[in-house]
């Protein structure tokens, strides 16, 4: 009889880390630009509000349901090439020609035609981001059995990820440079095809050069046909109902939610607190600082962050290092509230390498603790469902992202920022600077509380990796 097993134990080649890395840039690219090039949809193609809201929406409705059944498909697949392989393969491949298209828009066309064919094009992208990125997380969970490993692993990849954050905010200079393209939509249908071809091509890669073995013989897994949908739907929420009822994972999903959702609903008010604060609503003059606000704090998080996290990882153990890492990003987030000064520009950049704490471990080392999280429900359970753990981890990742561009909205509109104004009304900007330190401090300090009693400790989780081999020994003998 056939048992779940690891594709490797312990310690994972360079080369193998580097090549799940490369997914991550596709994974966190594709978002990020995607994030730059929504708004020509409302400031060039001339999208109405409810509009720019249902394209928000009904992707990630589509998100919802597909990204558990997906969890649940990798999980179960019988093939030579494993569980996960093929379907990173494809997934990229509807991700590169959907993000190609979807931007291939006219004005000519006529805002109806344009918001529906963008519309169609969205869900195919977001099936082909289902396809590839539930199955890609769960073979990242999977590389190696080893605590540490396990970060390292999880810290190459959010640093070759984070260059996508690094670049992006470029594309704003690019794409508003009337040298480079005539206007933002035509640079927009030009990008598109660079980083649609190139990002597909860059996800491929842990398709083809991770290694995995083949599951044409384990029968442990469930079956799949259309035969059996009614049963294999059930056994998808029962599943989905399962991880979620697992009190350390429960914690992880939670914490992650609030940190990710309070620092998404502020990211955007960078801009125009650099424009409205220090500049006094002079664009022009504003000139790369909007940008340079991003892009380092990318950059600080990828060049600093991400090895000194790392390291914090290995000496002190994943939830300590994630309450300091947290605790580092508050005082990052008070000193951007003294160093926005008028005049001086610059200031603010000392409190990057501060604020960058708190996005730069998080995914390092909470991608790291869900895949102890899947030994113990292996301990518990007898299943491998990394898949069904990735689906729903990432499913709070983009329910939180959904939520934080709602609450963006209301919080301008609540303190009176006027984005085509060029004096503010008074109080708008002192309000949103209150907002942009102020929930992602609340946020930080609720994931603290709930992660204060996580208890899948280093020693815990060796005892469990333990218990899993000498399991697996004895079923394989018999």
């Amino acid at each position: 009889m056939s048992h779940p097993s690891k594709n490797t134990k312990g310690t994972v080649a360079f080369g193998q880390k580097v090549a799940f890395g490369l997914g991550m840039l596709a994974n966190q690219m594709f978002p990020a630009v995607l994030g730059i090039f929504m708004v020509v949809l409302v400031q060039d193609l001339g999208f109405p509000g409810w509009m720019w809201s249902a394209m928000y929406f009904f992707p990630r409705i589509l998100d919802s349901i597909t990204d558990p059944i997906m969890g649940f498909i990798s999980d179960n697949t019988r093939s030579r090439w494993g569980r996960r392989r093929q379907y990173v393969f494809i997934g990229a491949i509807i991700m590169g020609i959907a993000f190609v298209a979807m931007w291939q828009l006219y004005r000519e066309n006529g805002l109806t035609y344009n918001f529906i064919y963008f519309m169609l094009w969205s869900f195919v992208f977001y099936l082909g981001l289902t396809i590839f990125s539930v199955p890609y997380v769960a073979m990242g969970y999977e590389m190696s059995d080893d605590f540490h490993e396990r970060t390292n692993i999880m810290a190459i990849a959010q640093w070759v990820g984070q260059w996508a954050w690094v670049i992006a905010p470029w594309f704003w200079v690019i794409m508003y440079d009337p040298e480079w393209f005539p206007n933002a939509d035509s640079a927009t249908r030009e990008l598109a095809i660079w980083v649609g071809v190139i990002c597909a091509l860059v996800a491929m890669v842990p398709a083809i050069f991770i290694k995995s073995r083949s599951t044409l013989n384990d029968d442990w897994l469930a079956p799949l046909s259309l035969s059996t949908i009614r049963s294999s739907l059930t056994r998808i929420f029962k599943g989905f109902r399962e991880a979620f009822q697992m009190m350390p994972f429960r914690r992880l999903c939670i914490s992650t939610f609030l940190i990710f959702n309070a620092f998404n609903t502020v990211a955007a008010f960078s801009f125009f607190i650099v424009v409205y604060h220090l500049f006094e609503g002079d664009t022009a003059a504003a000139g790369i600082w909007p940008t340079l606000f991003g892009s380092l704090g990318a950059l600080v998080t990828t060049i600093l962050v991400i090895p000194i996290v790392a390291k914090m990882s290995k000496v002190l153990g994943k939830k300590k290092a994630f309450m300091w890492s947290q605790a580092i990003s508050i005082v990052g987030y008070i000193m951007l509230w003294f160093l926005f000064i008028p005049g001086k520009p610059w200031m603010f950049i000392f409190a990057l390498p501060f604020f960058s704490f708190g996005i730069g471990s998080l995914f390092t080392l909470m991608m790291s603790m869900t895949a102890d999280v899947c030994d113990l429900d292996e301990y518990n359970t007898g299943k491998r469902r990394e898949g069904i753990f990735g689906a729903i981890y990432w499913w709070m990742v983009k329910f939180g992202f959904a939520i934080a561009g709602g609450l963006s909205g209301l919080i301008i509109s609540y303190v009176g920022l006027d984005p085509d104004a060029a004096v503010q009304p008074e109080g708008a900007v002192t309000g949103l600077r209150l907002f942009f330190s102020g929930v992602p401090i609340v946020g930080t300090l609720l994931a603290l509380w709930i992660m204060k009693d996580y208890k899948l400790t280093e020693a815990r989780a060796y005892e469990i990796t333990a218990a899993l081999e000498v399991r697996r020994a004895k079923t394989t003998k018999s």
